[in-house]
């Protein structure tokens, strides 16, 4: 039987693993490349973290399948596969190649269709964003809750860009028009797996955003609901983490939100 509190154990010393890459490159020049099909930058440092990240993952838990960005693991699971490890070993990277200190490492252990462990951390500020489904969410071992903003008028609010931005920059300018038209402010911060972190712990009242991936909101998404939140697509309904769409809030001005959407 899988212990989920040994999955959490492997993904934080993981999570710790890559982010010491990460801050040992920080102040490095970089190698930088543009991904094929205008999905954004990879650089050494998302490249060794990743891999430092697997090594330990591998060894924690071997018969997990793999989702990554910077690899070609697809992440299939078969009869022999009991999980899977799905990990962003830098998730913002474009504002860490500009220095801009909102990146993190975030990784997710799902078993069957459900993320069960959740794990998110800022290398930078020494911030490590931990849950285990059923068991709350926790900052640095203290517990988090979402906000308990009641008005999206009173609301801060993040959000962020597909990079491929032909046919659909338009929609997604609309759709921050109308949402920065009904609340206090939003934000572009840039790391979706942040972005959700700090709605999980209340510092935004919440997150939308399309078209990402699943190592950009498996472990936020789930931080998210056991803080307190709701998390769903679009349309109000089930939030699937292989899906394109994703709104995070406290829950109680989650429908708020979706109207401006």
């Amino acid at each position: 039987m899988i212990k989920r509190e040994a999955l959490l154990e492997g993904a934080v010393d993981a999570a710790y693993a890559a982010g010491k890459v990460i801050r040992k490159h920080y102040s490095r020049k970089l190698q930088i490349k543009e991904k094929a099909d205008n999905q954004g930058l990879v650089t050494n440092a998302d490249v060794e973290a990743e891999a430092v990240a697997l090594k330990i993952l591998k060894k924690c838990e071997p018969d997990f399948a793999l989702l990554t960005e910077e690899t070609n693991s697809k992440g299939f699971m078969n009869k022999g596969h009991q999980g899977m490890w799905i990990l962003d070993p830098l998730d913002g990277t474009t504002n860490f190649v500009h220095r801009f200190p909102m990146f993190c490492v975030t990784i997710a252990a799902q078993i069957g269709k459900n993320v069960e462990v959740a794990v998110t951390y800022h290398p930078i500020l020494d911030e490590l964003y931990t849950a285990i489904r059923g068991k709350g969410a926790f900052k640095n071992g203290k517990r988090i809750y979402v906000s308990d903003t009641k008005k999206i008028a009173n609301s801060l609010l993040s959000t962020g860009f597909a990079y491929h931005r032909r046919g659909l920059l338009s929609t997604e300018m609309t759709s921050f028009e109308k949402v920065s038209m009904n609340s206090r402010a939003v934000r572009r911060p840039g790391s979706a797996a942040l972005d959700l972190a700090y709605t999980a712990c209340g510092v935004f009242d919440g997150f939308w955003e399309r078209h990402l991936a699943p190592w950009d909101v498996s472990a936020g998404a789930l931080l998210v609901t056991e803080a307190g939140g709701k998390v769903t697509n679009f349309g109000g309904k089930k939030f699937d983490h292989h899906g394109v769409e994703i709104l995070a809030s406290n829950g109680l001005i989650h429908s708020q939100i979706l109207k401006s959407l």
